[in-house]
């Protein structure tokens, strides 16, 4: 038996994934345990889950802060404020938290989120095997590359936290040098000879989580129906977007519109667009013929593995990179999300609906996700490192 520490930033999307894998673990005889903020993390484990707790301020003051200052930036002024306001200083906080988990459970092994850059630290100071979440498909790329001033930029800040730790400086300090496990496939991000060997990818992590979300089944209509979600972070960046969504998709009477929206960012909607403030997206999505987002990796393969099409409007952060990963695969197309308008977006949207091959390349990244072998894949490599 071996025991798996699981070392989580305190972001919904990229919990989830652990839990799948932890349930795998515990049925093969493991021991897991989660170190993390519980204000966020506790409500995502399972009843009676072991979570080492970390000071919930920090995340909540410095999230607040950078989301509220990214509001006014898009792209790489977004992406600075995000590593400045919250990743360097929750790496910094998280730190010794982590090492007490350690010394604490004594595992076998560490699993840490690629976000989460104080638990790679505490697992390079501890010596223990360690391997790295990559939630998202845009991890095992280097968006910078193409840009080596902000790319030197990041490099010394993360290097100062490399320093700081009494550590060397390495090329990627958030990626385990042992095993990097990515929850995507090569349908997406292309051929596997490009990555290092030790990068392994297992596709979603997709568990089937109880939603309770009430939602009107009776009320979709018969014909084409398209979910519209900017998902939970960004939904209040909606406010010109949600307008410009029921102006394209409500012209024509034959398509239905379920429109993921605040309430008070949407009025006087027409019949054929049915606004909800949340929904249970997995239990819907067999329900809807294409998906309009702005890119968050939970949602983009949720859609996929459901084989269907996307139109993707990226907001920041690596949704740009999702985005041209899901057009470049052919199962979408990419739109400028400041930008749209309303006969933009419905031509895309018509796009997905009615050319085939948008539907068939959904349907071949949807094969490549099951054949990869998910969560049970993921913990058999994680047993190959202990």
């Amino acid at each position: 038996m071996a025991r798996f520490l699981f070392v989580v930033p305190p972001l919904v999307g990229h919990t989830n994934p652990t839990v799948s894998v932890a349930r795998e673990l515990e049925a093969r005889g493991h021991e897991v345990a989660w170190v993390g903020h519980p204000g966020v993390i506790r409500p995502l484990l399972p009843e009676g889950a072991r979570l080492f707790e970390l000071d919930d301020r920090l995340p909540e003051e410095r999230w607040q802060r950078a989301s509220t200052e990214s509001k006014a930036a898009r792209g790489l002024a977004a992406l600075k404020f995000l590593w400045e306001e919250f990743f360097i200083p929750l790496a910094r906080a998280m730190l010794p938290g982590v090492e007490d988990a350690i010394a604490r459970f004594e595992p076998t092994a560490l699993v840490v989120d690629q976000q989460a850059v104080g638990g790679a630290l505490a697992a390079r100071r501890s010596g223990l095997p360690w391997a790295t979440f990559a939630t998202t498909s845009a991890g095992v790329t280097d968006p910078l590359a193409g840009l080596p001033l902000v790319r030197a930029w990041l490099d010394e800040k993360l290097a100062g936290l490399e320093r700081e730790a009494g550590l060397p400086a390495t090329r990627f300090p958030d990626r385990s040098p042992h095993l990097l496990v990515a929850f995507t496939t090569e349908a997406l991000v292309g051929p596997l000879d490009r990555f290092p060997a030790h990068y392994r990818f297992v596709g979603p992590s997709i568990h089937r989580r109880p939603e309770a979300t009430p939602f009107p089944w009776d009320a979709l209509r018969p014909g084409p129906r398209v979910l519209v979600s900017l998902g939970t972070v960004n939904a209040e960046a909606g406010e010109r977007f949600y307008p410009t969504a029921i102006e394209a998709l409500s012209g024509d009477a034959a398509l239905q519109t379920i429109l993921v929206a605040p309430d008070h960012l949407v009025h006087g909607a027409p019949d054929s667009v049915l606004v909800r403030p949340f929904v249970p997206q997995l239990a819907l999505l067999p329900h809807v013929d294409a998906v309009v987002c702005h890119g968050g990796h939970n949602t983009v393969c949720e859609a996929l593995a459901a084989g269907l099409p996307l139109v993707i409007l990226p907001i920041k952060d690596d949704q740009p990179v999702v985005a041209q990963q899901v057009e470049g695969a052919g199962a979408g197309l990419r739109l400028k999300f400041g930008r749209v308008r309303p006969g933009e977006l419905r031509s895309a949207v018509r796009r997905v609906l009615d050319e085939p091959s948008f539907r068939a390349s959904a349907a071949r990244i949807a094969l490549s996700f099951s054949r990869a072998g998910g969560a049970t894949k993921a913990a058999h490599l994680l047993e190959e490192i202990v």
